[in-house]
């Protein structure tokens, strides 16, 4: 090799880094992590959880036999790293573009990529399953799944712990702890530890010592057995791992390749007991402007190299987040009841706003959304007014507690459902496409979805006002249209939808932020001859019987529009109208939903114009509607 030739440009797949030296695995991390803020720079997308694990992906491949030893990475925003390394670097610079590579773990783009992820606290569960599917075929490969810390705020990373130790003998977890929340301060000595510890001599010195003990008396062996775990506990802080049933090793310097690579070594010939390896690293490591960002620059917008200087949004119009944040609020500095819950998405859900302004009233639960909507039930049912802002995506996770803890005792928590729709870049794992079906099937709930940030400011005051059942508001991510915004929002009457345009040909029924391109698509028809009514629900329960029945009997047809999967807003009012005898009277429907797949990643007008929801797709549906009624469209291909 070249002296001047990097040695990333030798490295086609992990099984290339198997033979370097400990030297050439720093040079190769420190190319990777080059490449990963290069890459990023272009594309934008999670930067600091990437920087983070870098060297621990170089010695996770280095030592492991990779794909047969199965790898998992826990939600998947820090494998670009991981990417690079197996076969996927010429794509690298592809990340979640349209066709592109994933910005997470994904099965269908590569063999190293065992189980697709993008939400948190799945590793340990799959991992599991993994093993336990090679102890029945009795196979010897190694499971590894990689979780951070913030993600061990979830039960189900729990459960499946407490499950592990009584299923297979032979299963390494990777606790990458990048937020020193549970590590003492990392040096020498803890290096020295984790490797006593995870080698074989010691190991063999404590399963004699277990033998040992078996022989004393009962009352000894207890005391033995709490002074041995009260020694380790000291000495490592892993007695509570060890209660669940795994060696525990570390603390770690997860930066160290000197430390990193034998301790790994060491825990892969265990195998008598499931292994949890804890790891320290610093988010953004190596990378100056994310090192000092407070956000370690976790999520990013394409950006400067040198300066680290993200590119800027070209609209005028403020974020729907940030409207959520600042009319909640307006509407707390009125109602000392109001309270706010995110589940580790205080900057995402624009909740960082309102706790700086109300710090005390503001609760980051962590990544635990199941928990989320019961505290919440619970501030409910004691006569407080809770806002939980979730990721519409995030909230199927409390699907469940939803159900029974809120919905059933018709307790008024109030729901800020985020990233509504399609999200662009993040990808089907990230959609918020579900939540109209599964909370406008629920008896008793108020589901509204906003056209505009002023409609979503009546919305929060909406829901601030409904205090005797549940109810939830919709919005997407990104910007407004630039609709001024009331000083102080009005509450809506529930269930009351509006007319914007009228038109006789036939109307449009828009529920959400389709109706700005419902208007375009009512221009192009009224210039071909077919004035349309166009309509906003606002409400998909209670459904506005009135406005629909009206538009129903006044027009020969009749599409409905949103950002949601088959099931939703449409499903609601096809079945109102047949309740009503209406489509006896030979109404053409058309509901218009998002299609009957998963949608890969790409910008989301391209992918909404893929839909069939953007202004000429909704120009077609209705034209084909119209021309079934025997209409005749001179020159126009329905």
């Amino acid at each position: 090799m070249s002296p001047s030739t990097p040695l990333l440009d030798t490295i086609n797949s992990p099984a290339d880094t198997r033979e370097l030296s400990l030297a050439d695995l720093r040079q190769l991390a420190d190319e990777v992590r080059a490449e990963t803020i290069d890459a990023v720079s272009v594309t934008g997308g999670h930067l600091g959880a990437g920087l983070g694990v870098v060297e621990l992906t170089v010695a996770l491949h280095h030592v492991f036999e990779t794909p047969k030893d199965v790898l998992i990475w826990d939600v998947g925003h820090q494998a670009y790293p991981h990417k690079i390394l197996t076969g996927r670097r010429k794509g690298i610079r592809t990340l979640r573009q349209g066709g592109g590579l994933s910005g997470f773990t994904k099965r269908a783009e590569s063999p190293y990529d065992p189980f697709g992820a993008a939400h948190a606290a799945t590793s340990i569960s799959a991992a599991l399953g993994f093993a336990v599917a090679r102890d029945r075929r009795g196979d010897d490969n190694a499971v590894i799944a990689v979780i951070g810390d913030g993600s061990m705020s979830a039960g189900m990373a729990y459960e499946a712990m407490n499950n592990a130790a009584d299923t297979t003998r032979q299963l390494i977890v990777i606790l990458n702890d990048n937020d020193m929340s549970i590590a003492p301060p990392v040096g020498g000595m803890s290096a020295y530890l984790a490797g006593l510890v995870s080698g074989g001599a010691y190991r063999r010195v404590r399963r004699l010592g277990r033998e040992i003990v078996e022989h004393l008396p009962r009352p000894l062996k207890v005391m033995a057995k709490r002074a041995e775990e009260y020694a380790r506990g000291m000495a490592t802080g892993g007695t509570f791992f060890e209660e669940l049933g795994f060696y525990y090793v570390g603390p770690i310097d997860g930066h160290n390749l000197d430390h990193l690579v034998p301790v790994l070594k060491n825990v892969h010939e265990i195998r008598d007991r499931p292994v949890l390896v804890h790891v320290v690293t610093q988010k953004g490591k190596g990378y100056k402007p994310a090192e000092t960002a407070a956000d370690k620059y976790h999520g990013v917008q394409k950006f400067d190299v040198i300066t680290g200087q993200q590119a800027k949004s070209q609209s005028n119009a403020p974020a729907y987040t940030k409207v959520f944040a600042n009319e909640l609020i307006k509407q707390a500095e009125r109602d000392d009841k109001i309270v706010a819950i995110t589940a580790a998405m205080p900057s995402g859900t624009g909740l960082d706003l309102f706790g700086k302004r109300f710090p005390n009233r503001t609760f980051d639960v962590g990544i635990a959304e199941q928990h989320a909507v019961t505290f919440a039930a619970g501030l409910a049912a004691d006569g407080m007014k809770p806002f939980a802002a979730i990721y519409s995506t995030f909230l199927q996770r409390g699907y469940d507690q939803v159900v029974h803890d809120v919905a059933i005792q018709r307790l008024p928590v109030r729901f800020a459902l985020d990233r509504a729709g399609l999200v662009g870049a993040d990808g089907p794992t990230h959609a918020g496409s579900f939540d109209i079906g599964y909370l406008g099937q629920l008896p008793g709930f108020v589901l509204m979805a906003a056209a505009d940030e002023a409609e979503l400011a009546h919305m929060i005051s909406t829901a601030v006002a409904i205090d005797d059942r549940p109810s939830a508001f919709r919005y997407p991510r990104g910007d407004g249209i630039g609709v001024e915004i009331p000083e102080l929002a009005a509450p809506l009457e529930i269930g009351r939808g509006r007319i914007v345009r009228e038109g006789s040909a036939l109307a449009i029924l828009s529920f959400g932020t389709r109706l700005a391109d419902s208007l375009k698509a009512a221009d192009v028809l009224a210039a071909r001859g077919f004035p349309a009514t166009v309509a906003d629900a606002r409400f998909a329960k209670p459904l506005d019987l009135d406005l629909i029945l009206r538009l129903a009997r006044e027009h020969e047809a009749l599409i409905t529009v949103e950002e949601g999967a088959m099931g939703g807003f449409g499903a609601f009012v096809l079945q109102a109208l047949a309740e009503h005898g209406a489509l006896d009277r030979g109404l053409r429907v058309r509901t218009l939903t998002l299609p009957d797949t998963f949608q890969d990643q790409d910008k989301p007008e391209a992918m909404y114009a893929t839909a069939g929801l953007d202004a000429d797709g909704i120009v077609r549906a209705a034209l084909g509607a119209l021309s079934a009624g025997g209409r005749t469209l001179k020159g126009i291909r329905a």
